[in-house]
């Protein structure tokens, strides 16, 4: 026994780590050399190096690595740092490094990072004990929690809209249980908002392994963001607003290419329509019952045997001709595209891919085989750029036939036993990787493979592409929806929220599953769905193989006639939601705004009570409610509003009780705004008349809008071939500017009507275009109409506004009244 215990006590001295093998935390330490190269700032330190990179005035970049920085490349990330003024000092213990817009101030004893504004504020900082250190691989940066701060952002993430408390796991992952509390979901945003103190920043970690992000979970001390291997690199962005931070956020990381305007009307899912003649059938009741729709889908019953870029022969024997159909009725066919590669022989995407070495690999050089719909299949590697190219031709095939939305699906990667090896190998655009550290982004580079083809083989016109899983970036290729939903009110509500923080996490075009993906919704749960989903950037409504049938008709005739009246709104309201898109392509503002972009400092909307509640566009305030409630309470923010439905007003920074009967979901436009809206369409391929209607609502201060137009399906306006102008509104002149045309494209609206809400008819008496005298018209209208006969299911608000309408032209108008 005395000989164990000697040997026991001599291994304790020869390896002094040796018990239960727990690496100790291993801290970055004290600079010993900085090395300065053009905006880099290299700091060598006693256990590793740091890296400061100015990016812009407002965003500068971190990195920090045991060894050697590994070779700088990203799949997030396209921009390059810009020319700007930077001052530096260094004193004995400090560096600091200030642009324009923010101070960085470095302590080197130990190495902490401390970002201030430039009167001295501090805005965020290293925990002054931890810093950045090591776990074994793990990396870790420990920040201040500064008192009272809040969190917004991470993407697709449930909770709360302030994520104070809690913690989010970035690990792409098939859950189709989730719910409010699940931490691993179907994509990856590794960026959020931190706001105290009137102050706002961002932080990006682009880091795609698994990662986690405490926002003082646990612990009032410090949060954290941590990666399970690799650097610690990421991008600190300071600007006095929150929309101004997702506008540097999306400079790095991309923006959204405006859409076919057809993507942006209804579309009808459900796995899965077959043969061709139920898809047919049921896009043909659409028109029969006058309910507005562009788009309806294939799930993955299409396929032969499940075979990806097949048809199955007896179901669709004609895919050419039943698109054809499809396209007569003004609709365009989607068709889902799973990762998953049949392993067959004869089998021709199989073959190449096998032939070509574009599969995952495992370390030894056999290709990886994993279990889903058609059986054992391999995976592309769509980190190689070869793949993707031979992705896109393939992709093809299907434009080929006329498909023009192409859904991307079980790409996490999804298999059957949830687990896919670590230790595969992928080629990462020849620099080589671990599934490790790919898994992450390997949706979002399917989704790339998927657009960059159809956009090249699709003759000029713009696919619709969208994808389940995704990462940082993804906005540049795809839109994304929030997966494998149940047919449930919290799921209703927690929807809208993912969409949100979608919002707030760069991604615009963004959707859910209306009616849940699982389970049977009742009929109030579908029709409050349907409602919400008018409102929403991306409209469908999608269901599983094993629920009732989900077409609006399938509930009655109440709720068909809600269900038409809230797309047909849509279709009113399309000018304002294309225009929308646009504004996204510009500066990264989403179309479903959480109030915390608008109102940040407003502590009332992070109530969990109001925290779903957001802006529609700049000027449409949705509250989202449940279908079994006929009232509920609604908080309006600083400022004066309107009920959309009647024109009522009301005062801001209130609560109110709200009549949200089963028809009507509670709607409010903020004073002063400017709506552009069109007459009511079934498709965007019906004429939309000459006549484009803006609604001013009168408000207190001055407010502009960007109008936008452009041909809807082309890429011709990347040249130039667009009709933009902004509208400026003044209520102290009592005037309202249309500004003079930009571009090359003729809008397709050749009169405009000057609709009038809030206005009293001896305000405008004397309104003049340009000088001339015009007359202004009561008159009452209703913004949910039908086409169809079915007997009115009101209480449909009537309104009486004032309008006015005068033809369009290019050059400057001025409405004075």
């Amino acid at each position: 026994m005395k000989r164990y215990y000697l040997l026991w006590i001599l291994l304790g001295i020869l390896y002094p780590n040796m018990k239960g093998q727990v690496p100790a935390n291993s801290p970055l330490g004290n600079v010993k050399k900085i090395e300065v190269s053009h905006s880099t700032y290299t700091f060598l330190t006693t256990n590793g190096r740091a890296q400061v990179t100015v990016y812009s005035p407002g965003v500068i970049r971190i990195r920090v690595a045991h060894q050697a920085f590994a070779p700088d490349f990203s799949y997030a990330v396209e921009v390059k740092p810009e020319a700007c003024h930077v001052q530096v000092t260094d004193a004995k213990g400090l560096y600091t490094i200030s642009t324009d817009s923010v101070t960085l101030r470095i302590t080197k004893d130990p190495l902490r990072f401390t970002f201030l504004t430039k009167t001295g504020e501090v805005i965020n900082a290293d925990d002054p004990a931890f810093g950045t250190s090591w776990l074994g691989e793990e990396v870790t940066t420990y920040k201040t929690l500064q008192p009272g701060e809040r969190f917004i952002g991470m993407g697709e993430h449930g909770g709360n809209l302030d994520r104070a408390g809690t913690a989010c796991v970035n690990y792409n992952t098939d859950n189709p249980e989730y719910d409010d509390a699940s931490d691993r979901m179907y994509s990856t945003i590794p960026f959020y908002m931190g706001l105290h103190d009137h102050l706002a920043y961002g932080i990006f970690m682009d880091n795609s392994s698994r990662s986690l992000f405490s926002f003082g979970a646990g612990s009032n001390r410090f949060d954290y963001f941590r990666a399970s291997c690799g650097e610690m690199n990421y991008y600190f962005i300071y600007h006095s607003t929150v929309k101004g931070i997702i506008g540097s956020y999306t400079w790095l990381t991309g923006r959204t290419p405006i859409p076919p305007i057809w993507s942006l009307g209804y579309q009808q899912c459900r796995w899965c329509y077959f043969p061709e003649a139920d898809l047919l059938s049921t896009a043909a009741k659409f028109r029969e019952r006058h309910i507005p729709i562009d788009m309806i889908y294939l799930d993955i019953n299409y396929m032969d045997h499940y075979k990806i870029f097949t048809w199955d022969p007896n179901r669709f024997p004609d895919p050419k001709a039943m698109t054809g159909k499809l396209q007569k009725m003004g609709m365009h066919l989607a068709v889902i595209i799973d990762p998953g590669v049949k392993i067959a022989k004869n089998y021709p995407v199989y073959q190449q891919g096998v032939d070509s070495s574009l599969f995952i690999k495992y370390p030894d050089g056999t290709n990886y085989a994993g279990q889903v719909w058609p059986g054992w299949c391999n995976f592309p590697d769509f980190t190689m750029p070869k793949t993707r190219a031979w992705w896109g031709r393939w992709v093809k095939t299907y434009a080929d036939e006329g498909v023009t939305g192409f859904w991307n699906d079980m790409n996490e990667i999804a298999v059957w036993g949830k687990e896919v090896p670590d230790l595969l190998n992928l080629n990462w655009d020849g620099l080589h990787t671990t599934y490790r550290q790919a898994k992450n982004v390997y949706g979002f580079q399917m989704a790339r493979s998927t657009y960059e083809g159809a956009k090249k083989y699709m003759d000029g016109k713009r696919p619709f592409v969208l994808s389940r899983s995704g990462y940082s970036g993804l906005q540049r290729y795809t839109a994304i929806w929030t997966g494998d939903n149940q047919a449930k009110e919290d799921h209703m509500l927690l929807g809208v929220r993912l969409i949100n923080s979608l919002g707030l996490s760069g991604v615009t075009f963004a959707g859910m599953d209306v009616g849940g993906f699982s389970g049977n919704p009742t009929q109030s749960l579908y029709t409050r769905w349907m409602e919400i989903g008018a409102f929403l950037p991306m409209y469908r409504a999608h269901t599983t193989i094993n629920s009732n049938r989900e077409e609006p008709w399938d509930f009655g005739e109440t709720c068909e006639d809600i269900a038409r009246r809230y797309i047909g709104f849509r279709y009113q309201l399309l000018p304002y939601i294309y225009a929308g898109f646009y504004e996204s392509s510009q500066d990264g503002m989403p179309l479903n705004r959480s109030l915390a972009i608008n109102y940040t400092n407003d502590s009332t909307i992070y109530d969990p009570e109001f925290q779903q509640e957001y802006l529609f566009g700049p000027s449409i305030l949705v509250a989202p409610v449940k279908g079994t409630e006929s009232l509920c309470r609604v908080y309006l923010p600083e400022g004066n509003w309107y009920d959309l439905f009647n024109d009522k007003p009301y005062a801001g920074k209130q609560v109110i009780v709200a009549n949200s009967e089963l028809n009507r979901l509670p709607l409010y436009v903020k004073a002063g705004s400017i709506i552009p809206m069109q007459k009511l369409v079934e498709s965007t391929a019906d004429n939309s008349g000459d006549t484009l209607f803006i609604n001013l609502y009168e408000g207190q201060q001055p407010n502009q809008y960007r109008y936008y137009e452009d041909d809807g399906t082309t890429y011709k306006y990347e040249s130039g071939h667009y009709y933009k102008r902004l509208i400026s509104y003044d209520p102290q002149q009592a005037m309202l500017t249309f500004g003079k045309k930009e571009g090359s494209f003729t809008s397709r609206f050749h009169v405009i009507t000057l609709v009038l809400h809030g206005f009293t008819p001896e305000e405008v008496q004397h309104l003049t275009v340009n000088g001339a005298a015009k007359t202004v018209t009561p008159e009452e209208i209703r913004f949910f109409t039908s086409h169809f006969a079915f007997a009115d299911y009101g209480p449909f608000d009537t309104k009486h506004v004032l309008s006015v309408s005068f033809p369009d032209n290019d050059n400057e108008m001025q409405v004075h009244w």
